[in-house]
């Protein structure tokens, strides 16, 4: 595992993101407009070539080996696929 970044939530994402976990961590801060977040910050790192974005709450993107981009909640079930 390398370790990439962090940045604050509504921030400029890393230029090396690909633009469908770009699309995926806005998604996922869209749907965090009612909470303060003032404080949260995303952490990238990098798994075997490939972007792990997580979210100070638990909610992580992954992008696996055939480059589907996964949001799962706490590290619970697959919530939302792109």
């Amino acid at each position: 595992m390398q370790l990439g970044t962090r940045w604050s939530v509504g921030g400029p994402t890393p230029e090396r993101l690909p633009p469908s976990v770009v699309l995926a961590v806005r998604d996922v801060e869209s749907q965090l407009a009612e909470v303060d977040t003032s404080q949260w910050r995303w952490t990238l790192t990098w798994l075997e070539g490939r972007p792990v974005v997580e979210l100070d709450d638990g909610t992580t993107i992954r992008v696996d080996h055939a480059g589907n981009v996964t949001t799962s909640f706490d590290g619970g079930d697959d919530a939302d696929h792109h």
